[in-house]
């Protein structure tokens, strides 16, 4: 009984005040409902009021470098190591930063996908603007897409969240549709309600639930359906034996259909154009 009265005083311990302003109450797992439809309004009116009426959606991981930044990685270890050719560690940080490099080509081909989608789909006199390039908010691959749209001169999106590491937007977000979420669900949602195309590049933990909760909901047709493209047909296909899922039954051979590999920005938009005829 002790604990529950205290459970009530720490609730209501500002009685007095409106609801609305009494932070502890809002903050309360009571109060978890409201918070999460205040989360799912905010991006969604903002998106409205910018009329934004479809969404390109570009997953990958966070962690790849541009061009610029692996480079001086691979400098750096090449000095280390000239310095000490015998060192284990000066060699193994050569071998890493040489594949750095290499999958820095992403963050260009990323780049140049996001400037593509915007130039040829984004009008900027005020009417509804179609696949607006919409990113997880962080570095990597986010920013070299996020970036690509604004330097086409367009608007871009995306929807950062709270993490025990804390996650910064990149610079090249439109700072009106720069959204911190705290709920993965609401984030989820946000990312596939006005999504028409949706790109994933190479990446981790977050690209794979991103991408196989998009494929899902595609299968069972929960959504509409729309190109998936999957960049680097070489990491894909060694990462994921998607013909074994086929030889166990677990999911059809049509299946296969719903992604499309592609290597170049121009494949990727030349496979939307196909989709949508």
């Amino acid at each position: 009984m002790d604990n529950i009265r205290e459970e009530i005083k720490k609730l209501f311990n500002n009685a007095q005040k409106i609801a609305f302003e009494d932070e502890d109450f809002i903050k309360s797992p009571a109060c978890r409902g409201l918070r999460l439809e205040m989360e799912y309004l905010k991006p969604d009116l903002a998106m409205d009021l910018f009329r934004v009426y479809s969404t390109m959606v570009i997953f990958g991981s966070a962690r790849t470098k541009s061009p610029e930044e692996a480079q001086k990685i691979l400098d750096d270890a090449q000095q280390r190591l000239a310095a000490d050719p015998r060192s284990p560690q000066a060699l193994a940080d050569v071998k890493d930063a040489k594949r750095i490099v290499d999958e820095s080509h992403y963050y260009t081909v990323a780049r140049e996908l996001a400037g593509l989608v915007t130039t040829e789909s984004q009008k900027q006199d005020g009417t509804d603007r179609t696949f607006v390039v919409l990113t997880g908010g962080g570095g990597g691959i986010m920013e070299a897409a996020n970036r690509g749209a604004t330097e086409a001169g367009g608007l871009s999106a995306a929807l950062n969240i709270t993490l025990p590491f804390e996650q910064y937007p990149n610079a090249y977000i439109t700072p009106e549709l720069s959204f911190k979420l705290h709920y993965f669900s609401v984030r989820k949602m946000h990312f596939l309600k006005r999504a028409k195309a949706l790109a994933a590049f190479p990446g981790g933990f977050g690209t794979m639930d991103e991408l196989f909760e998009a494929l899902t909901l595609i299968q069972t047709h929960k959504i509409d359906p729309m190109p998936v493209l999957l960049y680097g047909r070489e990491f894909w296909e060694r990462l994921i034996d998607w013909e074994f899922f086929v030889e166990r039954g677990l999911i059809c051979k049509e299946d296969l259909n719903i992604f499309t590999y592609c290597e170049t920005a121009q494949e990727g938009w030349n496979a939307i154009k196909r989709f949508y005829r």
